[in-house]
């Protein structure tokens, strides 16, 4: 039986390097791409293929597809879209060009890459695409709007492949995770000091009692809501173990709940639990 293979973007930490880490252990042949060469670096010497691939750079993406396709004899069974940025900050507070930006890495770089690599598995008759969603995809809370924007953007785009793809043989599947364990918090720093002056804002009382101090917080001390990244990686190997995968697999308990409350609670009622939240 010949060996499976993936690529996955955003494997520097987090869901991608533990997703990364597990296939291998279970014989895929797995390229964890980074945006960093860096990191890319890291985990050659780890004994990964590592391309690299940046949602930002058009030309690392077709460098990078073409860096795999070369390895595979111009195959590839499964990719697994993961890497993005956070930006916390509230919808008043962002300027278009931080949402244009927060789009292009969190959505545009993805849809980049899933054309790309749509030929290649229509060719040989088979795929599976996975798209890293989250529970903000489901529902959204105060200060996260522009990374709910993206997700929920995917959600659609997602659900529409799915459709149009239909009798391909090519799988979209939505793996949605919530509260994760992993370096993402610490990493939407930068955007955050670039793009939102909260000094002159609305909400700086919010900023500096509540949202920085989050931000900031390198106690190491875990959301009690948070599940490990190994989680998030054991829901990817179902959705690409399974004969016929499920449209979503949902990671942590808060987005089961989220999916709950969108379906069975009036619009007030979900936006009442949010704002207590």
């Amino acid at each position: 039986m010949a060996q499976k293979s993936i690529l996955i973007t955003g494997c520097s930490s987090g869901i991608g390097l533990e997703t990364a880490q597990v296939l291998r252990d279970r014989g895929w042949h797995v390229f964890a791409s980074c945006r960093q060469q860096a990191d890319c670096d890291t985990l050659r010497a780890q004994g990964f293929d590592s391309p690299r691939i940046d949602y930002c750079d058009p030309d690392s993406i077709a460098s990078g597809l073409a860096e795999v396709l070369a390895a595979t004899g111009g195959t590839l069974d499964a990719l697994f879209n993961n890497g993005a940025h956070g930006l916390a900050g509230a919808v008043e507070d962002l300027p278009t060009d931080a949402l244009r930006d927060i789009f292009e890495s969190n959505l545009f770089g993805w849809h980049d890459l899933t054309r790309a690599v749509l030929p290649v598995m229509r060719a040989q008759g088979h795929g599976r695409i996975l798209q890293c969603g989250s529970v903000l995809g489901l529902t959204t809370m105060r200060w996260r709007g522009a990374y709910s924007a993206t997700k929920y953007a995917l959600e659609a785009l997602s659900e529409t492949m799915r459709i149009e793809l239909d009798g391909t043989g090519i799988d979209i599947v939505l793996i949605e995770p919530g509260p994760v364990t992993t370096d993402f918090r610490r990493k939407a720093i930068p955007y955050f000091e670039k793009w939102i002056d909260w000094r002159n804002s609305p909400h700086r009382a919010m900023y500096e009692n509540t949202l920085r101090k989050r931000l900031y917080d390198d106690s190491g001390t875990p959301d009690p809501f948070e599940r490990p990244a190994s989680t998030a990686a054991a829901q990817v190997l179902r959705a690409l173990d399974a004969q016929r995968p499920y449209p979503r697999y949902f990671v942590t308990p808060v987005t089961y709940i989220a999916r709950f409350l969108r379906r069975v609670l009036p619009d007030r009622a979900v936006e009442y639990v949010l704002k207590k939240t």
